[in-house]
């Protein structure tokens, strides 16, 4: 189950759905309510957020894809904290995942 359930918000963010999961956090479908537009909100767990090395690659991450331009790169928005919730709001890019296009590729399907 999410942690952020459907239609909640985070900021001036409307969650919409939970697109992922994995060592570094949660990923979200939500819609920014200030500039009326898709993003993917990446969201720190409390536990990772309270290590400061974990902290600092978090930060880390975000400065460097903000830093970078590239059409296979999604922009970075912001890097914030919200009621002591952290996270990143990027550009949502709809489409399959990586884990997808790589099986297409390994197994010749061209879907």
């Amino acid at each position: 189950m999410p942690s952020l359930p459907p239609n909640s918000t985070l900021s001036h963010y409307r969650i919409v759905s939970q697109l992922g999961a994995g060592g570094m956090g949660e990923v979200y479908l939500a819609q920014d309510t200030k500039l009326d537009r898709k993003v993917a909100l990446k969201i720190l767990p409390a536990e990772v957020a309270s290590n400061r090395s974990r902290m600092e690659r978090f930060i880390r991450e975000a400065k460097a894809a903000a830093a970078l331009t590239h059409p296979n790169i999604a922009q970075v928005f912001e890097i914030n904290e919200h009621d002591g919730t952290h996270f990143i709001a990027m550009e949502f890019i709809d489409g399959g995942t990586l884990r997808e296009k790589i099986h297409r590729e390994s197994t010749g399907l061209n879907y």
